[in-house]
């Protein structure tokens, strides 16, 4: 069994309150969740109205089914228009 943790730092580029974070934040999160079949959450950054860090994790069989699932919710991230993908990192344990 291996686990897989992915973790992003993201920009909310248009947040000017911690609500308008909070909306993008928890749309993402909920569209990756029932996406991708994850775990996800906010992890660190939560009063700071224009960065966020989230927490992807998974488990399988397999290392390389993990890094390509956590590779392609990079990318989904990525692709979100509200927000701006600073930076990532994968973890297999």
């Amino acid at each position: 069994m291996f686990i897989g943790a992915a973790t992003l730092e993201l920009e909310i580029t248009d947040a000017m309150t911690l609500k308008d974070k909070r909306r993008v934040v928890k749309s993402l999160l909920d569209r990756i969740r029932l996406r991708f079949n994850v775990a996800a959450a906010e992890v660190d950054r939560q009063d700071n109205p224009r960065r966020a860090t989230l927490a992807v994790v998974t488990v399988a069989n397999r290392q390389d089914f993990i890094h390509r699932a956590l590779e392609t919710v990079v990318r989904f991230a990525e692709a979100e228009p509200r927000a701006v993908l600073c930076d990532y990192s994968i973890e297999m344990f």
